[in-house]
């Protein structure tokens, strides 16, 4: 059965529970996105065997505004009764989507960027909506899930598309040290969906135009390392997954065309949070930025730091 609290500031990572639990942290609003967000966010907790932990950031207290319904108002008028409100109605979603997962809603006071970010912190996955009440009208992604795929302390699985049940876990590979966290969680991924996992590496002879890559390498040298980069990231991903296997599928292209057009079919894209031709310091590269905007199903960011 869910329940729901209120939390005056952010709170530990255990949200009150025994430390080392296992749990699922997702972000709600009331918006259709995050209500969709939370459905997913039960079953990804169920598939672990978590428990769910639904967060709504409460930002008015910080405003030092009237949280009560005015004496001439209906009851459930007040700003605190609407905030429970958008809770209890997740976390009762929540039950509803994944019956026997324990669901648990918090009602925090701050800001969703720093709560979320902060409160991921000890949680297997956390799950966001594409966007939120908060965006403008047009804007694909929402300024939480970028945050949060820059700067959770776990994998963040932002839910857009279209997920195919029956597709495969895509599995985005390109050698970077992020891209070895993403096939560690790629793997686990599709074992629990029962799906199976396809490992794409894109290669071009020219990635951009200022890559000098011509003027040093033919085509089938670009091929062949590209061959190697993806055949050692499953190789090693072998010894670390007895058993799982991966097809292996080496297209030419930019990463960001061949990851998208790939994306059509897939129930997830498993990614990591920067490639190798990331500027130093920056935490989410632009291929990634790409598909959390563009892609035609779920994408789980995953960043090797995080933890």
């Amino acid at each position: 059965m869910g329940r729901s609290e209120e939390r005056a500031t952010t709170p530990r990572s255990t949200g009150g529970q025994a430390p080392g639990v296992p749990f699922v942290l997702v972000g709600t609003d009331g918006s259709p996105s995050a209500l969709l967000a939370v459905e997913t966010a039960a079953r990804e907790a169920g598939r672990r065997g978590a428990r769910l932990v639904v967060v709504h950031a409460f930002i008015w207290p910080l405003f030092r505004v009237g949280l009560e319904p005015s004496l001439y108002g209906p009851t459930e008028s007040g700003l605190r009764r609407q905030a429970q409100i958008v809770l209890d109605t997740a976390v009762a979603r929540a039950g509803a989507a994944a019956p026997g997962t324990e669901v648990s809603g918090e009602l925090i006071s701050g800001e969703p960027l720093v709560v979320l970010a902060t409160r991921s912190r000890g949680a297997e996955l956390v799950v966001v909506g594409s966007r939120g009440t908060g965006a403008f009208s047009g804007l694909v992604l929402g300024s939480v899930a970028v945050h949060l795929a820059a700067h959770a302390r776990c994998p963040v699985l932002v839910v857009r598309g279209r997920e195919e049940p029956d597709g495969p876990v895509l599995l985005a590979v390109d050698g970077s040290p992020d891209s070895d966290a993403a096939v560690d969680f790629a793997f686990a991924e599709a074992r629990a969906r029962g799906a199976a996992l396809v490992a794409v590496h894109a290669w071009a002879p020219s990635s951009g135009p200022v890559d000098p890559t011509p003027l040093f390498h033919g085509a089938e040298e670009v091929h062949a390392e590209a061959a190697r980069v993806l055949d050692a990231a499953l190789a090693r991903a072998a010894e670390r997954h007895p058993g799982a296997t991966a097809e292996p599928r080496l297209l030419r292209g930019r990463p960001r065309e061949v990851l998208l057009e790939e994306s059509a079919g897939a129930q997830l894209l498993v990614m990591g949070a920067r490639g190798r031709g990331g500027f130093a310091g920056l935490l989410l590269g632009s291929v990634s930025q790409a598909l959390l905007h563009h892609a035609d199903c779920p994408v789980a960011v995953v960043r090797r730091d995080a933890g």
